[in-house]
């Protein structure tokens, strides 16, 4: 009944009669009960020594979920002269009379010529007030709803009476049936085939709305063409009706948000709908006062095409149920691009967005990725920021279909949250693994430019030397370049917490290492090769040697990174800690280096060009070695730190 204003919007009311009649039905169960529970508590008010049911199974099986209705015959009592005070007396009145509207309105529908008298005799009884202020109610009130004698006068009771005859003949004369859980009426033998595919559908994705209310369908017949009508969820303006005539099914979508309107056209890519231009209407009764509304048609070549057809968008409507509550959740975690994206893959693998927001939704995957960073996580942090974005979309499509799969096998949600961390834990390992191969390329660099600036040094003396050297720094130069981009990289994949965070700065500290040892190859280009510099590349030499062995270990540190964990081996530990003190050493040895090039400087170098040149070299292998050491340091300290906190 919620959704009769858009559908008879839309002109067809036709569809709504079935439901009206069956909400009219409800309706005289709700008035017989509210007739009893009046009767009763003027009986319990004017003999309270006598026990009186509550009526509560009489409440249950009228349909009525108030359970408060329950105490009001015990507290019912007599009042001065002809009144009694029967609490929430005006509730019960005022429901009582939505109830006779609703029974009015299939028998309006209709057409029935029954109807202006009831209207009539509605409006008469209702001209005078049926109960008072304060919970008070007059014995010639409740005779004018409550009495059955139609020698006196007209009564609610009799209304009721009347009106639910008519109703059953209604009944009989529509002849409602069901079609594979649809609500069928007025339609034809050949009807039943294609009424049949549409229900395949919504009865191949129903489980995956699980327990939330909606995918009602009703099917009739106006003249040559048959009409299908489903309501989806429970928003008012939200129905899709689908007019079916010979090989063309001509759909009309309704929805309040223009964002589900777009997404349920993506979902037939695959097939040849033709899309009208989509339309907005004013209707102040609707959510924002406006709705949309769009038209698909499809013309199949053979019949069969039409049931596959039908069977599919059947099949589609169970994901636009609270699809923009789960867009909302979704866009906590990813950006808008990626939200949709995934919600479009969720419905186009049969997996649906219902299961996770059920499981938990945005809140469930917060909780994980506390659980997996391991460390306090920035105030607003979306999920995209710790994964970035692909990995973040690839995760969230796991959690998806973990979700539907899970709770579509009843298993327990604790169990399906425990796979969402632990799929998430993996990310982050992935993460850092994928950092760790980074901060190794970054070393293998660093050797690859040491080893280039020693090898130039052995090889000063002769007319080649220029091209080598200059080589040698076009070299160092490209490999520079890849180093930044290693650390573009780094700073694109790394998350923003725990470890992965940890290397992404490691790897930003350590192209200081890459930078120092480029400008000393570019340096050595500045030398001039007159032979009189000769005694000076032997200290310079053994400074580009102690880098080559820095950077080494420096790479044999990060391999070992790799395969630490808690109850390992103690010889990886070991290994790894070795390897650390080499780089130190590295470092101290590298003053006495710097200073024995110095030295030899001071007495041998007879220009300012060889000067410049040699102690700019030499000062960035000392710094190359300094950055070396404070990388190794830091690399030291958070493993001994995660040994710690383990």
């Amino acid at each position: 009944m919620e959704k009769a204003h858009i559908i008879d919007a839309l002109g067809e009311g036709p569809l709504l009669l079935p439901v009206q009649l069956n909400a009219a039905l409800s309706a005289n169960d709700r008035a017989k009960y509210f007739f009893t529970l009046l009767q009763t508590a003027q009986h319990r008010a004017d003999r309270p020594d006598v026990a009186f049911s509550e009526l509560r199974a009489e409440r249950q099986a009228a349909g009525i979920e108030e359970e408060s209705f329950d105490g009001i015959v015990a507290e019912s009592r007599r009042g001065e002269g002809h009144l009694y005070h029967i609490p929430h007396v005006q509730a019960v009145c005022t429901a009582l009379y939505q109830d006779l509207q609703r029974m009015l309105e299939p028998i309006r529908a209709s057409g029935s010529p029954e109807w202006g008298g009831f209207a009539a005799r509605l409006k008469l009884l209702a001209a005078r007030p049926w109960c008072k202020a304060d919970d008070l109610v007059s014995g010639e009130q409740i005779a004018a709803m409550t009495s059955g004698e139609r020698k006196r006068a007209d009564s609610l009771h009799l209304l009721v009476m009347d009106m639910h005859k008519a109703l059953n003949a209604l009944q009989a004369r529509i002849s409602t049936e069901a079609v594979d859980g649809a609500l069928a009426y007025g339609i034809r033998s050949e009807d039943r085939a294609l009424i049949g595919a549409f229900m395949r559908g919504v009865n191949q994705s129903l489980p995956l709305k699980f327990d939330h209310p909606g995918l009602g369908t009703t099917a009739t017949r106006a003249e040559d063409t048959l009409v299908l009508q489903n309501d989806i969820g429970t928003t008012d303006a939200h129905v899709l009706v689908v007019h079916v005539e010979g090989l063309r099914a001509r759909l009309t979508y309704t929805d309040v948000h223009m964002q589900r309107l777009l997404f349920f056209q993506s979902l037939f890519g695959g097939w040849r709908v033709g899309w009208e231009d989509t339309r907005s209407r004013a209707d102040h009764s609707m959510e924002d006062g406006v709705y949309h509304m769009c038209v698909g048609t499809y013309s199949a070549r053979k019949a069969k095409e039409l049931e596959d057809y039908l069977a599919f968008l059947g099949s589609r409507l169970v994901f636009l149920i609270d699809w923009n509550r789960a867009r909302k959740r979704l866009r906590q975690l990813l950006p808008r691009k990626e939200s949709l994206a995934l919600l479009k893959w969720a419905a186009d693998h049969n997996h649906g967005h219902m299961a996770f927001l059920r499981a938990g939704g945005e809140q469930m995957v917060a909780e994980a990725l506390a659980f997996a960073a391991r460390a306090p996580l920035p105030l607003g942090a979306r999920l995209d920021s710790v994964l970035g974005r692909e990995q973040a979309a690839e995760y969230m499509k796991f959690v998806l279909r973990v979700c539907a799969e899970g709770l579509l096998a009843n298993r327990p949600e604790g169990l399906i949250q425990d796979e969402v961390r632990a799929e998430l834990a993996n990310y982050f390992h992935s993460t850092q693994q994928s950092l760790v191969d980074l901060a190794a390329e970054q070393a293998a660099f660093a050797i690859e430019i040491a080893s280039g600036v020693r090898d130039c040094l052995l090889e000063a003396r002769g007319e080649a030397a220029p091209t080598r050297f200059a080589r040698n720094a076009e070299r160092a130069k490209a490999w520079e370049h890849q180093a930044d981009e290693l650390v573009n990289r780094a700073r694109g994949t790394a998350s923003q917490s725990g470890r992965s965070d940890f290397f992404r700065s490691l790897i930003e500290t350590a192209d200081d290492v890459v930078d120092d040892l480029e400008e000393a190859a570019f340096h050595l280009t500045l030398l001039p090769h007159d032979g009189g510099d000769s005694e000076l590349y032997g200290p310079l030499n053994a400074l580009a040697r102690l880098l080559v062995s820095g950077s080494q270990e420096y790479l044999r540190s990060l391999e070992t990174v790799r395969t630490l964990r808690r109850g390992g081996p103690r010889e990886d530990m070991q290994d790894f800690l070795e390897a650390i003190h080499r780089i130190m050493l590295v470092e101290r040895q590298s003053d006495g280096a710097q200073r024995s090039v110095k030295l030899a400087l001071a007495r041998g170098a007879a220009d300012y060009r060889r000067l410049y040149a040699f102690s700019e070299c030499a000062r960035n292998l000392e710094a190359a070695a300094d950055a070396l050491m404070h990388a190794g340091l830091r690399l030291r300290d958070q493993v001994l730190a995660d040994a710690v906190a383990e």
